[in-house]
């Protein structure tokens, strides 16, 4: 049963944690093997299902030491169709794991509210339908909306508190998934991702894409994020004081500052610096005075999250 579907924590204000990287975290860490950066995959093994439940409580552990909620997120970045096609997973199996990872996540809340952490709300998240980097078979709102509602069915139907549109490279996918969560009900977060120029690889501008969004959603979405992109990417892009950038509550960065096309083409990981990524986040908070729900992207861990609370909260 959801939780917290009918008033999200988070929309009051205090900080929230997210996790950082899974899947590069999975596979360059845990030297798990990821095809297609299948996450959701391991959720049909006791042993995978172990690995998500330690890579999870890492952060929990920090949320939990500074008093923070934590935004919990289903394994299901490529838990749509046409990815699971890719790994011979059919429909039925398809929306048995998607359902499967809302319960997941929601044992795992019990665990960590019951160790007295603050409030945690199970988000289900949807990926893009291509290549998280590339605007490949694009599609119009509508044909994403119809496209996405099964898996956000799935979510609704399993009690997620929430659905993220995770690594948007082109608005009308964000506009689709939107929709679909509207149809059920559940409560939406939009996240884009931008080039090292500021913006989507689409070429759209960010702030054109929240309010291209806004409008054809009727406001619908509960914020925007920015992820999957150093901060130095976008940093310029959101200096500008324009009043969409109140809807942007949130920000998981990659900790490399490589190009898209650059990370795509690397066989190792490049974390970068902690840091000076923690310090990164606490300049944001000046441009973006709402963001209040902090994580990471690729790249990112434990060490990363840790750094950006030490840089953000007050002592």
């Amino acid at each position: 049963m959801a939780k917290y579907r009918h008033q999200l924590p988070q929309l009051r204000g205090p900080v929230f944690l997210s996790d950082g990287g899974l899947e590069t975290s999975l596979i360059y860490h845990d030297g798990l093997e990821l095809p297609h950066f299948a996450a959701f995959t391991l959720l049909r093994s006791q042993e995978g299902r172990e690995a998500l439940a330690r890579y999870f409580r890492s952060f929990a552990a920090i949320a939990r030491a500074k008093g923070l909620g934590f935004i919990l997120d289903t394994a299901t970045w490529r838990a749509n169709p046409d990815w699971a096609a890719k790994l011979g997973i059919g429909p039925a199996e398809l929306d048995s794991l998607n359902r499967d990872a809302v319960s997941f996540a929601m044992a795992l809340r019990e665990e960590f509210e019951r160790e007295n952490a603050g409030k945690v709300v199970v988000n289900g998240v949807v990926g893009p339908r291509g290549d998280g980097y590339v605007v490949e078979n694009a599609m119009s709102a509508e044909e994403a909306r119809l496209y996405h509602a099964r898996q956000v069915m799935s979510f609704e139907a399993a009690g997620a508190d929430m659905v993220s549109a995770i690594t948007m490279n082109y608005v009308e996918e964000g506009i689709g998934i939107a929709l679909a969560a509207k149809d059920k009900g559940l409560p939406v977060v939009v996240s884009f991702t931008v080039e090292t120029d500021g913006r989507l690889p689409s070429g759209m501008e960010i702030g054109a894409a929240i309010e291209s969004c806004d409008k054809h959603t009727g406001i619908y979405p509960s914020y925007y994020m920015i992820n999957c992109a150093h901060p130095s990417h976008f940093a310029d892009a959101v200096a500008d004081n324009a009043p969409w950038l109140g809807r942007i509550h949130g920000v998981r960065a990659n900790a490399s500052t490589k190009s898209h096309a650059e990370l795509d083409a690397t066989t190792t990981l490049d974390a970068g610096d902690p840091i000076d990524l923690g310090r990164r986040y606490r300049a944001l908070r000046d441009s973006l005075p709402s963001i209040n729900v902090l994580g990471g992207c690729c790249g990112t861990d434990h060490r990363h999250i840790a750094a950006i609370c030490e840089a953000v909260l007050p002592a």
